[in-house]
Formats: C-alpha cells, sequence, structure tokens
C-alpha cells in the first residue's frame, strides 16, 4: 500500500481549503456554508460550544460523513478517500486493540498508512522511547493507564509523518505533566511543517499553542483568523486582581461582566466603556489588594463575548 505523493505548499500558504460545505440532519443544520483555508505549518484551533458544529466539520473532511454541499482540497488537490493517509487523525472517542503488545499496535497502525514494515516497526522503537514508554514495548495495551494509552494513540497519530493532523479533545484526561509533554511534541511536529487542526474545549491550552483560530456556533463560522488580529478585534477590558487571603469577589461588582479564577487571582472582565480605575474604590472597600493590573482579553472571553454576540444577533 502506498500512499498518494503531494506537492505541499510552502509553510506559510494554504495547505487545507473548506470551500462552502454544508451538511443538515433535517432541519438541523450542522455546517452552514462552512469556509476555511488553513496555511500550512500552523496550530488552527477549531473551537466552539457543545452542538456547534465542529465534530460534524472534523468528519466531513475525513470522509467519515459526506458534506450535502462544497468542496475540500488539501495541497491543491480534492480530498478523496485515497488522500486521508496523508492525514492523522485523534478522535475524541479514543480506540485501540486492548490485546495487541504496544509496539505491535504502532506498527500496524503505521503499516495501514503506506509505511513500510521495517520502517514502521524503527519508527514505533522511536515513538514509544520520545513517549517515555520504551518499557512497555512489549506490554498489552489494556494493561497501560488510561494517560498512557492516551499517548500511544497520539504516537499513532503522528507516526505516518502525515501533512495534517486533526487532534480532538487531545488533552482531555491528562494530568499537567503528560500536558506539556504532548504540547511540546505539538509545538516540534508544528517546526517540522505539520499542519495541526486542533480542537479543544480546553481554551486555555489553545490560546498557548494555536496561531490562528476558528470559532465556529450553530453551524456556522463566526470568529476565523490570527489570534492576535481576533484579540484586537476584541477590545475587552479586563483587570486581574487579588485580595489578601484571596477571597471570592462579590458577584455584583458594578461594571463587571464575569469572573474568572486563574493562577492565585482573579480575572474581572468588564462591561464596555467601563474604565478600569472607575472599578478601584469598589474593589478596595472589599479588602486589602494584592494585585491590580490591566489585562488584555484571554481566549475564553473573548468566546464568550462572541458566542452571546452571535446569539443576540440570530434572535434580533
Amino acid at each position: 500500500m502506498t500512499r498518494p505523493t503531494l506537492e505541499l505548499p510552502p509553510v506559510g500558504e494554504t495547505i487545507l481549503t473548506l470551500d462552502s460545505v454544508s451538511k443538515s440532519y433535517g432541519s438541523v443544520k450542522a455546517a452552514k456554508e462552512v469556509n476555511l483555508e488553513i496555511p500550512r505549518g500552523s496550530i488552527y484551533g477549531f473551537l466552539g460550544p457543545n452542538g456547534a458544529g465542529k465534530t460534524t466539520t472534523i468528519r466531513i473532511i475525513m470522509k467519515i460523513i459526506l458534506a450535502d454541499s462544497g468542496s475540500i482540497n488539501l495541497a491543491g488537490r480534492p480530498l478523496d478517500g485515497d488522500m486521508r493517509d496523508r492525514i492523522g487523525y485523534l478522535p475524541e472517542e479514543r480506540g485501540l486493540y486492548r490485546k495487541m503488545k504496544c509496539l505491535d499496535q504502532l506498527t500496524y497502525l503505521a503499516e495501514l498508512k503506506g509505511v513500510p514494515r521495517k520502517e514502521a516497526r524503527r519508527r514505533s522503537d522511536a515513538w514509544l522511547k520520545r513517549m517515555g514508554l520504551e518499557e512497555w514495548r512489549d506490554r498489552k495495551v489494556d494493561a497501560l493507564s488510561k494517560g498512557m494509552q492516551q499517548k500511544i494513540q497520539f504516537a499513532a497519530t503522528f507516526i505516518s509523518e502525515p501533512d495534517l493532523v486533526i487532534l480532538d479533545e487531545v488533552f482531555s484526561g491528562l494530568d499537567p505533566l503528560n500536558i506539556q509533554l504532548l504540547r511540546d511534541m505539538i509545538l516540534e511536529e508544528k517546526a517540522k511543517g505539520t499542519t495541526i487542526l486542533f480542537s479543544t474545549h480546553m481554551l486555555a491550552e489553545a490560546e498557548k499553542i494555536c496561531d490562528a483560530i476558528c470559532l465556529i456556533e450553530g453551524g456556522e463560522i463566526i470568529l476565523n483568523g490570527p489570534l492576535e488580529k481576533i484579540r484586537a478585534d476584541f477590545p475587552l477590558e479586563s483587570v486581574r486582581v487579588a485580595w489578601e487571603g484571596n477571597p471570592e469577589p462579590p458577584a455584583d461588582l458594578p461594571g463587571v461582566l464575569h469572573r474568572e479564577k486563574s493562577e492565585g487571582s482573579w480575572r474581572l472582565t468588564l462591561a464596555e466603556g467601563v474604565n478600569p480605575r472607575e472599578l478601584l474604590p469598589d474593589l478596595m472597600a472589599f479588602g486589602p489588594l494584592t494585585l491590580f493590573s490591566a489585562n488584555r482579553p484571554s481566549l475564553s472571553e473573548i468566546f464568550l463575548e462572541a458566542v452571546a454576540r452571535h446569539r443576540k444577533g440570530v434572535q434580533s
């Protein structure tokens, strides 16, 4: 089995194109005229609330389901069934052969993607070592912890050296050390020119590694582009504060839209037009302040504000 060859564009130029992709289930429009151009060598965050259409769009890219209309191109070629061997896919619903040994598992999955057996075995050994699982190479998958199995599936996603990788909730269920390990590996693969479509609910992680984001809601794209440009379009004022003893701030602080605890302090997002200095007397009245600083909007705040604006527009 041989993988189809592709003439890849230079890093930074478009490698994956979705053109007016739509999908309906009866009266429910799961994807509405989705248009995307994803540059090669980027980490593209694919974000949205539950039921927004993320999984539907991913499954259309993977040809698990067929779109009602629209087209998808990979490196300028129609993305047909054969082209899927150029894509690595880690779905949210995990699946490994639990009675296979770890080395045999990775070797087999690499062969399915067109990697010759000898090379597949070499890569499998290398990935097990990279994951710190070399001592488990001859153990069956069902002897591994959930986190270790997740690392095996992560390795299987990249072992064929795909041009495009789709990661759906890759950090789910992992402890902070393993999240850091996989995050570093994702950045290493990006540095090699791999393009990564990164779907997650963990917005803080998306903010750390994504070059650009696409926010989908109700089956349609409501935000799309480089993260810094999107931040500029959402000049939300926020402050980071903390008090002695770090109590929870009052829920009814005037001019505060929402509160978020993070790293021993509180981020308060302010209503439009509220100057942070106007809030200072109320904050000081609550208790002795140990921290007060202005902050640019977090991805979580942009997410909440963009979805709220979109839903308000739909209802009006």
